[in-house]
């Protein structure tokens, strides 16, 4: 592992405490900018480290190993977005408000169209590696996974690539959908299907 990676393994934690503080501060003082800071920890400033993270080290395509001291750019773009995965809660309120979780995935580039629905449930593991069409339907319990790690020959292989989902599609409750996963336009997935890698409906 190399430097930055162990050091990247720190940020949620970084964030946790920045969060904290803010809000133990904000029990005595009543600031409002205590409240900005709140909300800077825990939403601006991961997509800031995360947007510069992608300029320096853009996460590729394909296949790729983990394990050695080459640098990956998708372990430090995870451990950007880890918080999310642990805490779903703190995306969760987002999705009360209409049109605020798109925005929110669209600030760390993922391309999100108009009029998407989203449920309190779902969990997305790499927010700027998906591509929703307008009108989209997106289920309890829906997983969307644009990476996948399997142990091969002493290591362990990441693949990762884009989920893109069309048009008026409808992803049924409990389903998950794999990396390289494509849905057309006008889909309905039934509840609680299982998509692989590359399939394409």
């Amino acid at each position: 592992m190399s430097v930055l990676s162990t050091i990247l393994l720190f940020f949620p934690t970084l964030i946790l405490i920045l969060s904290v503080v803010a809000i133990v501060y904000f029990v005595y003082s009543h600031s409002i900018f205590c409240v900005v800071a709140i909300l800077f920890s825990i939403y601006g400033l991961p997509v800031l480290v995360y947007r510069l993270h992608n300029w320096a080290y853009p996460v590729q395509e394909g296949i790729s190993y983990l394990k050695g001291k080459e640098y990956s750019a998708w372990w430090g773009s995870h451990q950007i977005q880890v918080i999310y995965i642990a805490i779903p809660t703190l995306e969760a309120v987002l999705r009360f408000i209409p049109g605020v979780f798109s925005f929110w995935l669209r600030l760390w580039g993922a391309k999100v169209g108009q009029n998407v629905y989203w449920t309190p449930g779902l969990e997305i593991a790499d927010r700027g590696l998906i591509e929703i069409g307008d009108r989209v339907v997106i289920g309890h319990r829906v997983g969307i996974y644009s990476h996948i790690i399997k142990p091969r020959k002493q290591d362990l292989m990441l693949y990762v690539k884009k989920v893109k989902i069309g048009n008026d599609a409808f992803i049924g409750a409990a389903s998950h959908l794999g990396p390289g996963v494509v849905i057309a336009d006008g889909t309905f997935i039934a509840a609680a299907t299982n998509l692989y890698p590359n399939q394409q409906l």
